[in-house]
């Protein structure tokens, strides 16, 4: 199984594909899908939504504006739902357009606003919040990642602390804004599962420095998954990992912004 797959965030500027860095070097990078048909899921993106096939290094990548998506192979233990990232929130100019291709892909859906509004259930229960913003630039642009959690300000507060985010709101709940996107934070009843070996096995930043990022975060006491690793000759990027306290699984790299 590939375990660096991408899908990075924009609504803000545009830094190459990637949304320029805040002072602390970070903007949104990428999602990981991990799934048993990777053929079935991709074409649910290409035809649901546009996505456009890549190819960076050994990286198939999916590619929507100011978003990539990796999806590899492998045997997922549960989709994103019953998960801390519940979802993910994309933006779209014409909603009733990428509705009926949507339906046409058939892809699954359960409409919250009337033409403005749903959730889209994607091959292997991949949970994709779908919603209009008519004056956006681009047909189609990320717009969050939603985790359910217990404390949603204490989550909020270790993002703004951990990858510079600024503290906001969606909902009168609390989010982390980020370059390229925002976390947003769902109450939940009790903890839920990690994302490691879920359909959407993890999210991730793009850091301008890695390396001293990475010695900066053990230096406060954060455990690194997997350390700074220099995987250029490979895919063309350093990267490194670690978990949230709720449970997310968090790639960080670098070189992706240059793709």
């Amino acid at each position: 199984m590939r375990w660096l797959c991408l899908l990075a965030a924009v609504a803000a500027p545009l830094y190459g594909q990637l949304s320029a860095p805040n002072d602390a070097g970070i903007s949104f990078g990428h999602i990981h899908l991990v799934v048993a048909d990777p053929a079935a899921e991709e074409k649910a993106w290409v035809d649901g939504l546009g996505a456009q096939m890549e190819k960076a290094g050994t990286l198939d990548l999916l590619k929507l504006p100011g978003v990539f998506i990796i999806v590899s192979k492998g045997m997922p233990n549960g989709g994103s739902n019953g998960s801390s990232v519940n979802h993910i929130g994309i933006a779209v100019k014409d909603y009733p357009a990428i509705k009926e291709k949507l339906m046409a892909a058939n892809v699954k859906m359960q409409e919250l606003t009337p033409n403005q509004q749903m959730f889209a259930t994607f091959p292997e229960d991949v949970r994709v919040e779908v919603m209009e913003v008519k004056d956006q630039a681009a047909p189609v642009a990320f717009h969050h990642v939603h985790e359910s959690v217990v404390d949603g300000a204490a989550l909020q507060a270790w993002y703004d602390k951990t990858f510079g985010g600024t503290a906001g709101s969606r909902r009168n709940l609390p989010a982390s804004m980020i370059p390229g996107g925002e976390v947003d934070f769902l109450r939940a009843p009790m903890p839920q599962a990690p994302t490691k070996g879920r359909t959407l096995d993890h999210i991730g930043f793009e850091v301008k420095d890695l390396k001293a990022f990475s010695e900066k975060l053990q230096a406060e006491g954060i455990t690194l998954d997997m350390p700074y690793t220099d995987m250029t000759q490979r895919i063309g990027l350093k990267i490194a990992f670690l978990t949230d306290p709720a449970g997310t699984r968090i790639e960080l790299t670098e070189g992706l912004a240059a793709k």
